[in-house]
């Protein structure tokens, strides 16, 4: 397989890239767990001109997820069935017979992995409350609506299709035919999905033909999201939030049930479609404006440098107490200086009938004051 070529801007690393979070899933490798990522997703992220950091999907990790800040964007994707409790659905619908014919059908999806999905639920509440970028692939898209109050259909064959007539019915997966599956679905107009892929649309089909490796989908799309495309069987297979949409500014908030970034032919780097790539383009683009805004609102203000009255009304006050400090301390009486004007600020109480002359005023060399300084602590520079 051939090098996914690099952005040139990475070609200068003096400056630290955005980080952007994609937590691992598990499988088991010489009888002991492994985490991994597919390498699509971090291609693209590095392409675009982000470092990816994998959060590892080890227990506790989601109460940690703080200390991977700072974050500046999230990617989700892959993984087993998210916990049906935590979208309240109906499972009732489903007899027992039924839901164990699932398990056996869809084995590798069907584990329920309880603690990837405290880290991604977390991680995407954490995205919307700071605005921080999301882009949502399979699961990630289903996270994503689930965490806003969405729900899911527990099997899509079991509770959409079967209910369909034939001709609208959607294969969403194939074991058969695992990577080369695909199905059409219609982009809706004026959505960024329409945007990316409007070179590629035949006429007004608004159609494009997408990968598919999932049972599960959205069933009822949380509020704030509005559709970007359909299946055939009316399964929505794209959405986004449209008040959180602006990568140019760090907003992006979208979710997509198929995989763009494996839409290419099996050994080969070219894509089914040039659109493909664009929903990591604009996502990186989004992560890097966000960093910048970030970056601008931590940054710690300049020390402000005083002007020329207030350094001099400093530096007397400094001398006034340095003054009032070496005559108490001596207990030798003063008498008003020459220059009383300068003793204005804080120096009142040297208004003295003292009929001595301080030394210290006894003209414009204030070359004495490094000594008086040294002897009260203090440094009137």
């Amino acid at each position: 397989m051939g090098t996914i070529e690099m952005d040139p801007k990475l070609n200068d690393l003096s400056q630290i890239l955005p980080r952007v979070l994609v937590v691992s899933r598990r499988t088991v490798r010489k009888n002991k767990f492994v985490d991994f990522v597919g390498e699509y997703h971090l291609d693209l992220i590095v392409r675009y001109g982000c470092v990816p950091v994998i959060v590892p999907r080890v227990t506790g990790v989601h109460m940690l997820l703080e200390s991977f800040k700072p974050i500046h964007g999230v990617l989700l994707c892959e993984g087993e069935d998210i916990d049906p409790s935590l979208y309240e659905s109906e499972i009732s619908s489903l007899s027992p017979e039924e839901l164990q014919e699932i398990r056996e059908t869809h084995a590798s999806d069907t584990a329920i992995d309880k603690e990837k999905d405290s880290i991604e639920l977390g991680l995407a509440k954490l995205c919307l409350e700071q605005n921080i970028p999301y882009l949502g692939i399979c699961r990630g898209s289903q996270i994503l609506n689930v965490a806003c109050g969405g729900t899911l259909y527990l099997d899509l064959e079991k509770e959409l299709t079967n209910k369909l007539p034939e001709e609208r019915r959607t294969k969403h997966i194939d074991y058969d035919d695992y990577d080369g599956h695909r199905h059409v679905v219609r982009i809706v107009e004026n959505s960024p999905l329409h945007s990316w892929f409007k070179d590629s649309l035949d006429g007004d089909k608004m159609e494009i033909l997408v990968n598919s490796y999932h049972h599960q989908g959205v069933k009822r799309l949380a509020q704030r999201f509005v559709p970007m495309a359909f299946a055939s069987d009316g399964l929505m297979e794209g959405f986004y939030d449209p008040d959180a949409y602006n990568p140019e500014e760090g907003k992006f908030i979208m979710g997509l049930q198929f995989h763009p970034e494996r839409m290419r032919q099996h050994d080969l780097d070219e894509f089914d479609y040039p659109g493909c790539p664009a929903a990591y383009q604009e996502f990186a683009k989004a992560v890097i404006a966000y960093q910048k805004k970030l970056n601008s609102s931590l940054s710690v203000p300049k020390t402000l440098k005083l002007d020329t009255e207030m350094e001099n009304k400093r530096k007397i006050l400094v001398r006034s107490f340095s003054l009032a400090k070496y005559m108490y301390v001596r207990g030798a009486p003063g008498k008003n200086s020459s220059k009383e004007s300068e003793l204005e600020v804080g120096a009142e109480f040297l208004e003295s009938d003292s009929e001595q002359t301080s030394p210290f005023y006894a003209g414009s060399d204030f070359g004495m004051w490094d000594d008086i300084n040294m002897h009260v602590g203090l440094n009137p520079s």
